[in-house]
């Protein structure tokens, strides 16, 4: 992309950066102080720095290399999009899709799918992860947000770090525990025994993570928990349930192997979420009911207890 500008009164003695930003649509500040210090913008033909006071009649060139998404091919996966507009998709992301392209997974991810729809995505995470502000496990189906530009990237990833936007689960667990409510607060790590796992951990090894959970149902050797993540490790959530002396059900990396009803894959759902709008700021909140197989194993379970 490149554009030309002549500056006029109404822009002198405003810094580059600002006047860059005020003529973008989705460019974030730092992608075009990357473009400044990498050469690619000019003022009269110079390199300047992006405090540069503009004066009457400079003349800007500048050159913005948009990223490319990687080689991936569109393919044609049903999705469930929940809501949409020119800034952010939130979709209800089924058990068993993997979200993004990685390590023996380049097809039938949601990057996928989402590509079939030719809508644009944000190029922040970069060219393998478009989209993306947050990721769900492979087999944890739920609520997920998607950015379209850029802007609202930056904006929904510091919604979530500054605790704004509210990601709330709920799953059968498989065990039981005192306490009706209250607040798992540890250090997360990956397992030292198995790479491909995480495990609490001292504060100088891992990454600080808490999470709220309520039992919203008792049944003899199962529960029916909501957590709601107040930061957003990886298997946190299955982590900590597993730090409580319990499992999700369905969870055969930190439960046992051998489970009950014979299920493949934890029965973690992603049921609520809110955040604002990245432009409007309007309070977006958005919920969906519990999957077919999820209720099935909650009746099972239910008439085994009467």
């Amino acid at each position: 992309m490149q554009n030309n500008f002549i500056i006029d009164n109404n822009n002198t003695n405003k810094r580059l950066d600002v006047f860059l930003l005020e003529q973008s649509q989705d460019i974030t500040r730092s992608a075009i102080k990357n473009d400044i210090d990498n050469g690619n913008v000019l003022v009269n033909n110079k390199n300047v720095k992006s405090g540069y006071k503009l004066k009457l009649n400079d003349k800007i060139f500048w050159q913005h290399e948009v990223k490319q998404i990687a080689d991936l091919t569109p393919q044609n996966i049903d999705i469930e999009i929940v809501f949409e507009n020119e800034n952010v998709i939130v979709v209800n992301k089924p058990k068993g899709m993997v979200v993004h392209a990685g390590n023996g997974h380049k097809d039938n991810t949601l990057v996928n799918a989402l590509l079939y729809k030719q809508v644009s995505l944000s190029s922040v995470n970069g060219t393998f992860r478009p989209g993306i502000v947050h990721r769900l496990d492979k087999d944890t189906s739920g609520l997920m947000l998607v950015a379209k530009n850029d802007l609202s990237h930056v904006n929904l990833a510091n919604q979530i770090k500054e605790k704004i936007c509210h990601r709330d689960y709920v799953a059968i667990v498989c065990g039981s525990i005192k306490e009706d409510s209250g607040v798992i607060d540890t250090y997360i790590a990956r397992d030292k025994k198995d790479r491909t796992k995480f495990s609490v951990s001292k504060s100088s090894e891992g990454k600080r993570a808490i999470t709220h959970f309520k039992v919203l149902e008792r049944f003899k050797g199962f529960m029916l928990v909501s957590f709601s993540l107040q930061t957003g490790r990886t298997h946190q959530i299955r982590v900590h349930t597993k730090y409580m002396g319990c499992y999700i059900l369905g969870d055969n990396v930190y439960g046992p192997k051998k489970q009950q009803f014979n299920i493949c894959g934890q029965l973690l759902i992603a049921n609520h979420i809110e955040f604002f709008e990245p432009k409007t700021q309007e309070k977006l909140t958005f919920d969906v009911p519990y999957t077919d197989e999820f209720n099935e194993i909650l009746e099972k379970i239910r008439k085994m207890n009467n």
